[in-house]
């Protein structure tokens, strides 16, 4: 393969990155409604750290494995905001008052 067709093969990769990546929002979003509905704090290190353990041990390479973690702290951190903005929004609408942004931390 030249550098074109590993070019398209990264923009066909890339495609499905974003699709998987929305797909993973998309469950974060009702994972936040249940942490409303529950009282549940947003940030869960626990959790997290399942998470990074998960991703560590199916990782094929050649990414090393604390790159791979980096990549997944971000990713968890955008899904983070996106609970907390769905608490927020969510529990504005309901209760009518605005919450404290910090309570789940």
């Amino acid at each position: 393969m030249d550098i074109e067709d590993w070019r398209k093969k990264i923009d066909e990769l890339d495609r499905q990155l974003v699709e998987l990546i929305s797909s993973r929002a998309r469950a974060a979003v009702e994972i936040g409604r249940l942490k409303r509905h529950t009282s549940m704090p947003v940030y869960e290190p626990d959790r997290e750290r399942i998470v990074f353990a998960n991703v560590q041990a199916a990782n094929p390479g050649p990414l090393a494995g604390r790159d791979l973690v980096r990549i997944y702290e971000r990713i968890i951190d955008v899904m983070r905001n996106i609970q907390k903005e769905e608490i927020m929004t969510k529990g504005k609408t309901e209760a009518g008052t605005e919450l404290d942004s910090e309570v789940n931390d």
